[in-house]
């Protein structure tokens, strides 16, 4: 097991370098960048009424010296490759300030709402899974299985705008609230008042979290728990009189649940749990926003921090399904 733990750390080495370097020259190869940005700042800034001003050539040497465009793409890379192992990464071009600080600074938001869905998803889905799998072809199998169909087929920017318009005071109910975490006037609510005003500004974007997982999950469960069932010892257990709870729930759970328990290696990848959509329309400044706003703004150095953390989360999260992998099943043994 240790050989292969090293053999795949020695693997994920490579990988990384090639997801950091093949974002890099495209993000460095897209047009408008940020001294291109900077320079239609000065152009417009002179007049007032949208008049440009001449550029000289010395300004754009200067500016590019500044943001560091001076140097070929290959060798700027490498010189980000030496500052990123020093944790330099670099300032951010949108926001003048340490780009590892803007990151951090969105981390509070996504990690909550990550981790909430993670949670939430696994104590439903579980459940509702291996419910479906005993009464496999019966009515709430049935029934179960039609929601569950409908929910993938509805894009989470569809399901976000009927949230609000029907329970957000939209155009029927006005039961939660829409626009960051908490109330104006939280700092000044009692324990039990802050604790409620979260939970309500939690529940729609929540919902729009999990609603993608959901019926994958499910069904996974679903799927690997009949297959189990269907196996000789599932059958040799009931010949042997055995209760069925005991053989649905001891038993056959214990094993069905091997390709769940490997995909909680991915658990890392709620620090990045930032939706984009979900963000935008709930007005919540976390990591999705903030990727969003940094492509927008060719905020190379927050793109290539971004870059960095997700790569190596995925790559530590992948080598932790494999340790799950043989903790949950003794009889796996990677050579």
């Amino acid at each position: 097991m240790l050989i292969y733990l090293l053999r795949r750390i020695l693997i994920s080495i490579p990988t990384f370098f090639g997801i950091t370097l093949i974002t890099f020259f495209i993000i460095n190869m897209a047009p408008g960048g940020p001294i291109e940005q900077k320079l239609q700042k000065i152009r417009m800034s002179g007049g007032g009424g949208g008049s440009s001003v001449g550029i000289s050539q010395e300004l754009i040497d200067n500016l590019s010296k500044q943001y560091g465009f001076d140097k070929p793409v290959h060798v700027r890379y490498f010189i980000w490759l030496k500052n990123i192992a020093r944790l330099d990464f670099g300032d951010s071009f949108a926001f003048q300030e340490p780009a590892i600080d803007v990151i951090t600074s969105k981390f509070p938001v996504s990690l909550q709402f990550g981790i909430a869905s993670l949670i939430l998803t696994y104590l439903i889905c579980i459940p509702l899974g291996v419910k479906k799998a005993i009464g496999a072809g019966g009515w709430f199998d049935q029934i179960s299985g039609i929601v569950l169909y409908i929910m993938v087929s509805v894009p989470v920017l569809v399901l976000a705008i009927l949230l609000i318009v029907w329970f957000a005071g939209g155009s029927h109910f006005d039961w939660f609230p829409i626009g960051g975490i908490k109330s104006d006037d939280y700092d000044t609510m009692t324990t039990g008042g802050k604790i409620m005003d979260r939970i309500f500004h939690f529940v729609l974007p929540l919902v729009c979290y999990i609603f993608g997982n959901f019926a994958e999950l499910t069904m996974l469960v679903r799927n690997t728990m009949l297959d189990v069932i269907k196996s000789d010892y599932i059958r040799t257990a009931r010949a042997k009189g055995l209760e069925e709870n005991t053989i649905n729930y001891k038993h056959a759970l214990r094993n069905a649940m091997i390709p769940v328990a490997t995909g909680l290696g991915g658990f890392l990848r709620v620090f990045l749990a930032g939706s984009l959509i979900v963000e935008t329309i709930f007005n919540l400044d976390g990591i999705g926003l903030l990727g969003y706003q940094s492509i927008l703004a060719r905020d190379y150095n927050v793109i290539m921090g971004l870059t960095f953390i997700s790569a190596l989360l995925l790559l530590v999260g992948n080598i932790m399904s494999d340790l799950i992998y043989v903790l949950v099943d003794p009889r796996i043994d990677f050579k």
